[in-house]
């Protein structure tokens, strides 16, 4: 089997480092047109020049910031205006501070539901009429193994991207009959700025090295070892191809076997 993304046209949001960037990367590899949407211009512009544009694509990128909806729907949608229609969509957020949810204040758990369901929701509609008009839509969402098992120390996390995930299925069950799939893709901990992030986090809180943490967390794992953001994509790459034409509707853990259930 080969990845054929050629003649396809994808959004990837959180394209800047990370999963995001790693899918971005993989999608151009494969032979789509991509556009990054990020926040920091400077760093879309270093991605940009990285992508493979071997099948004569023509990637571009937006500016826009995540923690405000209401400025991301006007970028989208002015983009579409005029933009040819897209057939892939991957919602890529970095995740909320940790810590539990006891201690969340309300405006933790408003401004992870703004940046992550509200943003997600943005992007799904402002793309969904092109995915239809074409017979051919692909959205993916990179959420957390959370949705499955909660993480301790995550609490907002884990309650957002619960609420992601149960809009995700309801979306898969509206739209498969247009010929676009809704799947999720939960990275277990993956070598990323938002691991470092928690790994220093609970070193702080619990006075040990953060050697000690990070091998503490590898021992979880069946595979002994952190993920590397090629790994995720390739998960989200294969969701967007042709070849994932019937898997609607699911989640998809990329963890290394760490999740305690099937």
């Amino acid at each position: 089997m080969k990845i054929d993304l050629k003649g396809k046209r994808a959004m990837v949001c959180g394209s800047t480092a990370g999963i995001g960037k790693a899918v971005a990367l993989q999608m151009a590899e494969a032979g789509a047109t991509v556009t990054l949407v990020a926040r920091n211009e400077e760093k879309l512009k270093g991605v940009l020049a990285e992508l493979e544009n071997g099948e004569g694509q023509k990637h571009s990128f937006l500016v826009a910031d995540f923690s405000k909806p209401e400025a991301l729907k006007i970028v989208v949608e002015n983009h579409m205006a005029t933009a040819k229609p897209y057939h892939i969509l991957l919602n890529n957020t970095g995740g909320p501070p940790a810590g539990k949810a006891v201690e969340a204040e309300l405006d933790d758990f408003e401004r992870a539901f703004r940046s992550h369901l509200m943003c997600n929701h943005v992007m799904a509609q402002a793309l969904v009429e092109g995915m239809k008009a074409e017979k051919y839509g692909r959205i993916i969402n990179v959420i957390s193994t959370s949705v499955k098992i909660p993480l301790n120390g995550l609490g907002v996390s884990n309650t957002i991207r619960g609420a992601v995930a149960n809009w995700s299925k309801t979306l898969s069950n509206e739209l498969g009959e247009f010929g676009i799939t809704v799947n999720n893709v939960l990275p277990g901990a993956t070598e990323t700025e938002r691991l470092t992030s928690i790994i220093s986090n609970k070193a702080s809180k619990t006075g040990k090295s953060e050697e000690e943490v990070a091998n503490s967390m590898r021992a979880q794992v069946p595979a002994g070892r952190f993920a590397q953001p090629w790994e995720v994509a390739a998960a989200a790459t294969f969701l967007a191809s042709p070849l994932a034409s019937y898997i609607n509707g699911i989640n998809v853990p990329v963890d290394g076997g760490r999740t305690g259930s099937l």
